[in-house]
């Protein structure tokens, strides 16, 4: 009998946010896939758990998701774990889930942390629609294209990017769609130190700036 790739989702900060299907899962797993070894070292010894990691990141996925299929045609199961929150979210894995697919081995999400719903939920918008972008380009004009196409969006749009490009992004929003637009930063998410600025994007830009802001964030605005 073919074996199962479980998705389980990690705490994306305060570790006690793993629930108990999740841990339950990591520990019964034949083996465990990770992005970086350390991360999912470091995650797992707060749980007391020891298990056989595979690394699968964007740089290995191609050769290393063939040999984890290998592996579960074998009859083994594994856990897919991202290095925070849930697998497969703007994280490696899509090749991997590609393949479990075309060779009929069954994909079980385990649901549990993630960074979006905490950050919606604490926005304080009407968000029974939203439109997630997610990551924009690294490079100021490609990133300044998207924004403008995204001026037309009439929804309510979540952003991520990583820590040390805050100042950045928030120049070109403000540079493309403006610096009146409602906007809330969800900083460091479940963290001791979480916290949601509330604002415009010119306030949260000024904001980010006067205290230096670094750290892992996500980026609501309101463009209805």
């Amino acid at each position: 009998m073919k074996g199962k790739l479980y998705l389980v989702s990690t705490p994306i900060g305060n570790p006690d946010d793993i629930t108990l299907r999740g841990l339950s899962v990591l520990k019964t797993a034949d083996f465990i896939i990770c992005e970086e070894f350390r991360e999912a070292k470091r995650l797992l010894s707060h749980y007391d758990i020891q298990k056989e990691l595979i690394s699968l990141n964007e740089h290995n996925e191609s050769e290393a998701a063939g040999d984890i299929l290998l592996k579960l045609i074998a009859g083994k199961n594994a856990a897919l774990i991202s290095d925070a929150g849930t697998p497969l979210f703007s994280d490696p894995g899509h090749i991997l889930a590609g393949l479990c697919i075309q060779n009929e081995i069954q994909i079980v999400p385990v649901p549990g942390a993630n960074s979006l719903l905490p950050a919606l939920t604490g926005s304080g918008f009407r968000f029974e629609k939203f439109y997630y972008y997610g990551w924009l380009s690294p490079k100021k004009e490609i990133r300044r294209q998207q924004l403008n196409k995204l001026k037309n969006v009439r929804e309510v749009i979540i952003f991520m990017d990583t820590p040390y490009r805050l100042k950045s992004l928030m120049e070109d929003i403000i540079k493309v769609m403006g610096s009146n637009l409602p906007a809330v930063l969800a900083f460091e998410l479940t963290m001791p130190d979480e916290k949601f600025y509330r604002g415009t994007t010119g306030k949260i830009y000024n904001t980010a700036v006067k205290e230096n802001l670094k750290g892992e964030y996500v980026l609501v605005i309101n463009n209805t």
